[in-house]
This record gives structure tokens, C-alpha cells and sequence, in this order.
């Protein structure tokens, strides 16, 4: 099959396209032939080398950890899904490959039928990690959220979600894209300076808790926050820790349910049947920036890294 793997760090152009062994499903697991699959701003990171002090990987390196398709392979012990299903889902943390003809998903829930597969090959990735940082802030009905990097591919499922747990959001993002925000259901203002004067007229009585899916603005979000605690980024932003503010990624968890890894949250995988059940109802979309074939992957990371996409980029094919 065909699978997307880099041998060396640097830029987008190192991607290649690789034939190489198809996996098969284990035990817990199943196995989709892919009909599309997400692109990780995380991953254009680690593939240029940039996160090589923090992540280390072991070349070649497979990409994509969410992906959609049809169910092909059913491992020992699964229940509740088969052959011939069309599903959308995440590998394993430490397995990744999904960027390719066949994926392995470790957590998966069926494909909602309002969504493209471009939508779905998107969707579980923005889902889990909105899920586990919403979670984490605690979001609730009346409360009043800020996110940060509203319009990109975590930011546009997160809005929706909060708003779906009956919070007031507020997102930042280019005044280009304030329409869309609005059409997701937040209130929306620019980043950058004068950022605290501008939520504070929009949010009089304060921010409950700030999901910052951008970076490069710690200091501003603890003060509108009020307190590090109520800020939680997912940006691979070092100055976290010096700034009292937890940086959120995702491990797999052992036998006890504690997060393997270091600073490290479980996965919240309960995020992809509550996607599904708003997706059902209409209220939870997945916007798709681009969608690339597998071949043009290189193009599909110069896109990422550009920070400007609205929504999520995908591979198809």
C-alpha cells in the first residue's frame, strides 16, 4: 500500500510518497481502507525538526493520526462494528500511519451521514483534543470562553462544541474570517495587540477559561483569564510552564488510567461519539480548508504551515 513517510527532517519536500507492508488489525482495533485523512500542524513540526528535542521519533516516520473510511478488518475482541462500515477515528498515539491507503484506528465512531469523507477524515483529531481541553477548563452552560485561533482546523470544533455545552464563545482570528466564526456561533475579534481591552468590551463581566490553539500569547491570555489555571494551550508553546499555564497533549493511558507520557493527558475519545450525536442534530460541522490528493502531500504541509487555513486540510485518494 501506499503510506506517507519521511527518512530525514526539513521541509515539506522530504515527504514521500512509500510502498510499504499494510498493517492489520490487533486485538481492540480495526482496520479502514482510508478515504481521507487529517493533516497535523503538530506533525509539520516534528517533520521539520523542529520539536526533535521534545519528540522524538524513529525514521522513517509514518504520518496522520485521524482518519475516515471503510471498515475492512475487524480485530480479536471488537464488538459493535463490521465489515463494510463507514467510520471515522484516530490510531494510536504511537503508531500514527493514517496518511495512507489502509489506517488502523485504535478509537472510532460511525461516520455521520451529514459529513463528506473529507469532513471525516478531519474530524477526530479536532474532536478529541476540543473534547480533552474543554474537559479540562471544566466549559459549562453560562460560562464565557475564549479561543484563541478560532478559525483553524481545532479552533472551528471547538467554538461549536463549547457553544454546544451552552457557553458565550468568543474566538479570535483575521477580520476575513470574522463572518465564519459568527456563522459557528462566536462573537469574534482580532488577535494581536490591544487583545484584553477588546474581550473585556465584548465580556464585561470576564472569561471563565481561554483554549488557545495559536500560541505566542500567553501573557495576554493569563491576564484576561485572570488566573493561569483557566488557560490551557495546545500550541507547542515552551514558555507554558514559565507562565503557569498547562500545555495539553494527548498519550495513551495504562491499566490505571493514567496518562503515559510526560505532562501528558488521556485521550479523550469520548469527544468522537459526542461529535456524532452533534454532528446528528446540526450543530457541529467540520470545516476543510483544502483537500489534496495523497500524492501531494508536500503541498498539503506548505499550506499548514502557512498558519492561514481555515479549517482543516485533508488528504483524499
Amino acid at each position: 500500500m501506499r503510506a506517507v513517510q519521511f527518512e530525514e527532517y526539513g521541509p515539506p519536500s522530504v515527504l514521500r510518497i512509500a510502498e510499504v507492508e499494510a498493517p492489520h488489525a490487533g486485538p481492540g482495533e480495526i482496520r479502514v481502507a482510508v478515504r481521507a485523512s487529517g493533516i497535523s500542524p503538530g506533525e509539520t513540526l516534528i517533520r521539520s525538526g523542529a520539536m526533535r528535542g521534545l519528540v522524538p521519533v524513529t525514521l522513517p516516520y509514518r504520518t496522520g493520526f485521524d482518519a475516515a473510511g471503510v471498515v475492512d478488518e475487524v480485530g480479536e475482541g471488537v464488538t459493535g462494528v463490521a465489515v463494510g462500515d463507514e467510520v471515522f477515528g484516530m490510531t494510536a498515539m504511537t503508531a500514527r500511519g493514517a496518511n495512507a491507503d489502509f489506517a488502523v484506528l485504535a478509537a472510532w465512531a460511525p461516520k455521520p451521514a451529514a459529513w463528506s469523507w473529507e469532513e471525516a477524515g478531519g474530524a477526530a483529531g479536532a474532536a478529541e483534543t476540543s473534547t480533552r481541553v474543554l474537559d479540562r477548563l471544566a466549559v459549562d452552560a453560562g460560562q464565557t470562553v475564549l479561543v484563541q485561533g478560532a478559525a483553524g482546523g481545532v479552533g472551528t470544533v471547538a467554538v461549536q462544541m463549547a457553544v454546544a455545552r451552552g457557553a458565550t464563545v468568543i474566538g479570535t482570528a483575521s477580520e476575513r474570517n470574522h463572518d465564519f466564526l459568527r456563522s459557528l456561533g462566536a462573537e469574534p475579534t482580532t488577535y494581536g495587540a490591544g487583545l484584553a481591552e477588546r474581550v473585556r468590551a465584548l465580556a464585561p463581566d470576564g472569561v471563565d477559561a481561554v483554549f488557545d490553539c495559536a500560541g505566542g500569547a500567553l501573557p495576554d491570555l493569563v491576564a484576561i483569564a485572570g488566573d493561569p489555571a483557566r488557560v490551557v494551550t495546545i500550541a507547542p508553546d515552551l514558555t507554558a510552564a514559565s507562565h503557569g499555564v498547562h500545555m495539553s497533549h494527548g498519550a495513551p493511558v495504562d491499566d490505571t488510567g493514567a496518562a503515559l507520557g510526560v505532562g501528558a493527558d488521556p485521550l479523550a475519545v469520548h469527544g468522537l461519539p459526542i461529535a456524532v450525536a452533534l454532528a446528528a442534530r446540526g450543530r457541529l460541522r467540520v470545516p476543510v480548508a483544502a483537500a489534496f490528493p495523497l500524492a501531494e502531500v508536500a503541498a498539503a504541509h506548505e499550506l499548514s504551515e502557512g498558519r492561514h487555513a481555515r479549517g482543516k486540510i485533508v488528504l483524499v485518494g
